[in-house]
């Protein structure tokens, strides 16, 4: 009777080339996860098929290969770089005496040790016991045994199969209402920004592009940022002060990868729905990485996938630090928009111009008016320098404050009318306008 090894650290990687596959850029990224997930590499077992055998993927002789592998190094584990079905997981490792992990398990237990916040755990629990769920089908023949006998436990009973399936599914069911809570609380901020008229951006990339240091700069704030795949799970939304008017919500996401799994982008929807809800996207890349251009189709082909493809974006290039002669710049498209800003995040070069790309995206347009205040006023003019408004200001002998106002007409008309003072007639004044109640 066939039990499923024990897991270990100890692990053989396999990584196959096929048709149209960038070999060794995936390769040199799956030893990556495998670090970042924990393993001990004990060898990487290469190979090229035009298809996957139906029943072992790789073929009877590469799998008897991999057997001898595991049985002459030790190892504990078979990480493979592709998806498996639950029925080639069951072959192979009753061949190579160790227990097989497809690269859908493999990042679901980088998930699983990343998450931090009660939110995170929930989504990747709902994962693991998403894809585990596909597995005990027709699963391990140990599963497939009647319950152990016992007073009141004779007869028929229950497979350990059964039970465990009605178990996960009540867990599934548990976690995914537990999400849907998340997720209305989610969209009720989201409203409430939106009648608040505060524009949102989201952070969006292939992992370890720098999203997290990126996001640390331009905020202030010290959300955990390291140089691994995967370093941050759980989004996190700040304040984005901006010199060109009000400040944006910034919104830093989980970072995307190919062949992200499927049950992963179902559990982490709420997360991901800041990003499709959100007034721009800025899609950062790694500037230094020489696949950037394959990482951004990558990334825009997750985006299709959770519904976000038509948000507009801004590209932001970041690591120009490790490029020689780039400099910080805005790029423009033919009418004038920004559509590329190369920054370094770790050196802090370039992010003024970041800023300034992003208002001119997501802020309404500034117009400039000169207003006198009467000092009955101070606290119009106090309402004005909170929202950074206020570009010069002069106070005469009489109290009166001269000021050079820089914001969206509408919203200094309404400033105006809730003070119960009459606004400027036109959002186009240049002269002296003396607001009076």
């Amino acid at each position: 009777m066939f039990e499923r090894p024990k897991a270990g650290q100890k692990a053989l990687l396999v990584h196959l080339d096929f048709p149209g596959s960038d070999f060794e850029s995936d390769r040199q990224e799956f030893v990556e996860l495998a670090r970042s997930a924990g393993a001990e590499i004990l060898d990487v077992i290469g190979g090229s098929r035009r298809e996957a055998d139906p029943g072992l993927f790789v073929g009877s002789g590469k799998a008897q290969e991999i057997a001898d592998a595991v049985a002459a190094s030790g190892a504990e584990l078979v990480i493979f770089n592709h998806a498996l079905s639950p029925s080639q997981e069951r072959n192979l490792e009753k061949i190579a005496k160790a227990r097989v992990v497809d690269r859908s398990g493999l990042i679901l237990d980088i998930f699983a040790t990343r998450a931090r916040s009660h939110e995170g755990k929930l989504q990747v629990e709902l994962a693991q016991l998403q894809h585990v769920a596909t597995r005990l089908i027709r699963g391990w023949t140990h599963l497939e045994r009647q319950r152990g006998g016992g007073i009141g436990l004779r007869g028929p009973g229950e497979t350990q199969l059964e039970m465990d399936r009605r178990l996960i599914r009540g867990r599934i069911a548990t976690l995914k209402r537990h999400l849907e809570t998340v997720r209305s609380r989610r969209a009720q901020n989201r409203a409430s920004r939106v009648r608040n008229n505060v524009p949102t951006a989201s952070i969006v990339g292939y992992t370890n592009a720098g999203k997290s240091t990126l996001f640390n700069a331009v905020t202030g704030d010290d959300t955990f940022a390291s140089n691994q795949l995967f370093a941050t799970l759980d989004t996190t939304v700040r304040r984005l002060p901006l010199q060109a008017g009000d400040p944006v919500l910034l919104a830093d996401t989980v970072g995307f990868i190919r062949d992200l799994p499927h049950d992963l982008v179902a559990a982490f929807r709420a997360t991901l729905e800041e990003a499709r809800d959100a007034e721009l996207l800025l899609h950062v890349v790694d500037a230094a990485d020489p696949e950037r251009m394959t990482r951004i189709q990558q990334v825009e082909d997750v985006l299709h996938e959770i519904g976000a493809d038509d948000v507009p974006t801004l590209q932001v290039f970041n690591k120009i630090d490790l490029r020689e002669d780039e400099a910080p710049r805005i790029e423009r498209d033919e009418h004038g928009v920004p559509f590329r800003v190369y920054v370094s995040a770790r050196e802090r070069l370039g992010l003024d111009l970041l800023k300034d790309a992003i208002a001119e995206r997501v802020l309404p347009q500034v117009d400039e008016q000169a207003l006198v205040l009467p000092p009955s006023a101070a606290r119009l003019r106090a309402q004005l320098f909170t929202h950074h408004a206020v570009r010069g200001e002069d106070i005469d002998t009489e109290g009166n404050f001269h000021l050079r106002v820089a914001m969206p007409y509408e919203r200094l008309r309404g400033l105006c009318v809730a003070a119960g003072i009459e606004p400027p007639p036109s959002p186009h004044l240049v002269e002296e306008w003396e607001l009076s109640p």
